[in-house]
């Protein structure tokens, strides 16, 4: 069997799950029992989990790393070409002239590193840095402004300097209570 590689597909922006759905479709009914034995063997949309605000909650949002395009492990040969091509959604493959480009083994280990690590550790973008003055939204210091004195991205939490009383007192909370200027 011929050497199978990754390549990309370029979608209608939008379509990137239908398309994926439709070729794994494909690769279902390509005859053959074993994997390997496929000339289409898999395909990804690649994807990141995302920490947003949402009406003051945080929320996990899976967002894709490319839109309008899927991934595609397979054996290029005009039987497999033609197949892709002829998916409803499928653009083109990415590549230059007439021949498709298949990814080079470090762009496809990063995506694909990339989807693992960031399921592991979907790391909270904080919107503050430090000396940055807020204000405080929720909870007992509300409608108090600060100074941002060190931010636990981690925890998703900020430590800010208020003034209580005409003394500066560090308190700390989560950053969805924070408002910045």
């Amino acid at each position: 069997m011929s050497d199978t590689r990754w390549y990309a597909i370029q979608t209608y922006s939008g379509h990137e799950n239908k398309v994926q759905k439709l070729i794994q479709r494909k690769i279902e009914e390509e005859p053959g029992a074993a994997p390997e034995s496929k000339e289409i063997r898999d395909v990804i949309v690649p994807t990141q989990d995302v920490m947003e605000i949402r009406n003051g909650k945080r929320v996990t949002v899976t967002r894709r790393l490319y839109p309008g395009y899927v991934l595609v492990h397979m054996t290029m040969n005009e039987r497999t070409m033609h197949a892709i091509n002829n998916i409803q959604g499928v653009i083109k493959f990415v590549g230059s002239g007439k021949a498709p480009q298949p990814l080079r083994d470090e762009e496809i280990n990063k995506i694909l590193g990339v989807e693992v690590e960031e399921e592991k550790a979907s790391r909270e973008e904080i919107p503050f840095h430090i000396d940055q003055v807020v204000e405080i939204t929720q909870g007992p210091f509300t409608d108090f402004s600060g100074t941002v004195q060190e931010i636990y991205a981690d925890k998703g939490k900020v430590k800010v300097e208020v003034s209580l009383f005409g003394r500066p007192t560090s308190v700390e909370l989560d950053y969805t209570q924070l408002k910045g200027y």
